[in-house]
């Protein structure tokens, strides 16, 4: 049922960018918002549009946060991990920080050795943005909006940006994006970057969580985790998560952890929404996560690069203590023509829809 609200959430979406807000002026004061919805709660700063706690009982009725981060906002400021994170312009990677449009090439910041990560130094996830909208009650919502203009970490034309996340239901999250052109046409590519830890953010390493992902191939990459434009099969390959499997079970062939795409093929709905993932916690609290979206791929990312990295609690989260599923158009695609399109031209919008659905086992 809460899928079927999609295109009515991106309409309602786009009245808010003329309208204003219903339920108070808006406001660039960083703070952190909380949505709540019986024992579910989600809390959210606008600093980066991130996700900083996602909280929730397991099947025995223990009350955890299964999402990694940081107590307070500061170190949201300082942060190299992208914890929960709204990315972009363009997520994930752009090989040598460039890219040719309409016979121009645009030369962007490098901040991954030679290439563009998640949008450059100062991408989506590290700026403020605009609290739109706040709404309680049963269906508790937050809207946020971004302006990046023309130039910004080296992309072309002005962008209206909007995140909602929402509460849909019993322990559903909603995250619905998207993103006007306004100037020039530019490349989009939005991704939602929390790491999700179903034991419990303190709880250690995933590698014992069984995880389905509904995709048949994936786009492989070089030393640099740059696509080489293949599309390869996952069968005989420690990729081939099309049946539940432990992580841990393959990810010793797999140099480093996984941080790959995923190709996306399991049947989608009218408005292009499908499952994308089930993730098992496998350490007891029962939770299950299951991911919904309408985009062509998904970045399966296991903590590869979390080096004692000091979070909430005092926490220190290590290598594996978390994974992301995150899902996008495919990585360096501006680079590669056969790759799905991620242009947009003024008069078009970019829609990005997910859903987290979590039960107990």
């Amino acid at each position: 049922m809460a899928r079927i609200s999609v295109l009515f959430f991106f309409l309602s979406l786009l009245l808010l960018a003329t309208a204003g807000v219903s339920s108070g002026a808006p406001t660039k004061r960083v703070g952190i918002y909380e949505l709540r919805r019986g024992e579910f709660s989600v809390k959210v700063t606008n600093w980066g549009a991130t996700i900083t706690s996602v909280v929730l009982p397991d099947s025995k009725g223990k009350v955890a946060d299964i999402a990694l981060g940081y107590d307070g906002i500061r170190p949201y400021t300082n942060d190299t991990t992208n914890f929960g994170a709204l990315v972009g312009r363009v997520a994930n990677r752009i090989a040598n920080a460039r890219f040719t449009l309409n016979g121009r090439t645009y030369h962007l910041l490098p901040n991954d050795g030679n290439n563009t990560l998640h949008g450059g130094p100062k991408g989506f996830g590290r700026v403020i943005w605009t609290v739109k909208d706040k709404v309680d009650g049963e269906y508790p919502y937050i809207t946020l909006y971004y302006r990046s203009v023309d130039g910004e970490q080296g992309f072309p034309g002005d962008l209206d940006v909007y995140v909602t996340y929402k509460i849909d239901d019993d322990f559903v999250l909603s995250v619905i994006m998207h993103a006007v052109p306004l100037t020039k046409p530019t490349p989009i590519n939005l991704a939602q970057h929390t790491y999700w830890n179903l034991g419990g953010h303190e709880s250690g390493s995933i590698l014992e969580d069984r995880i389905k992902i509904f995709a048949s191939h994936i786009t492989p990459v070089n030393d640099q985790l740059i696509p080489t434009g293949e599309i390869r099969s996952v069968s005989g390959t420690p990729f081939d998560f099309r049946e539940p499997a432990k992580i841990g079970s393959k990810i010793g062939r797999v140099p480093g952890g996984y941080d790959i795409n995923y190709v996306l093929s399991s049947p989608a709905d009218v408005q292009g929404v499908r499952k994308v993932a089930v993730v098992e916690d496998g350490r007891g609290s029962g939770r299950v996560l299951e991911l919904w979206a309408n985009q062509p791929g998904v970045q399966f990312y296991t903590g590869n690069f979390l080096k004692h990295e000091r979070g909430k609690n005092g926490h220190y989260y290590k290598i594996h203590d978390g994974l992301c599923l995150e899902t996008q158009g495919f990585p360096d695609s501006v680079n590669h023509p056969k790759f799905p399109n991620q242009i947009y031209s003024p008069g078009q919008v970019y829609k990005h829809f997910m859903q987290f659905k979590f039960s107990f086992k």
